[in-house]
């Protein structure tokens, strides 16, 4: 069975997590908890985004309001789903004694976030101007 999947089946079952490795210091537990619930806020506020540009936004062309509304959206669902597979990783890493994993998806995450509000900002000047 692939670790993807692997992990997958603790999201639903996160006490098999105590089958592996040994338990560490209670404090890292709750800390990485912490940063679980800090990853679904900022998916929550992706996702509001999301349906805020589409609400509050009607005079703007369907396709840009459409456009920038999935952007966020879609990334409020990877972010939600990362911040799972990001919090069982982590609780089998400390369990084994391995360092925690490296991932890119913040730098991913920034990028999108930071191409919607260009496009934003684009967007604004142009109603600005018109």
């Amino acid at each position: 069975m692939s670790e993807f999947v692997r992990n997958i089946r603790l999201w639903f079952a996160p006490e098999r997590v105590r089958d592996e490795g040994g338990t560490p210091d209670y404090r890292f537990s709750l800390a990485n908890e912490r940063t679980f619930l800090a990853w679904l806020r900022t998916a929550l506020a992706l996702i509001g985004g999301g349906f805020a540009v589409d609400q509050f936004l009607p005079d703007l062309r369907w396709a840009w309001r459409v456009g920038l509304a999935l952007a966020l959206l879609a990334a409020g669902v990877l972010c939600s789903l990362r911040a799972v597979n990001h919090w069982v990783r982590c609780e089998r890493a400390m369990r084994r004694g391995e360092d925690l994993p490296a991932s890119r998806f913040p730098a991913l995450l920034s990028v999108v976030v930071a191409v919607v509000a260009v496009a934003m900002v684009l967007v604004v000047l142009v109603r600005g101007e018109g």
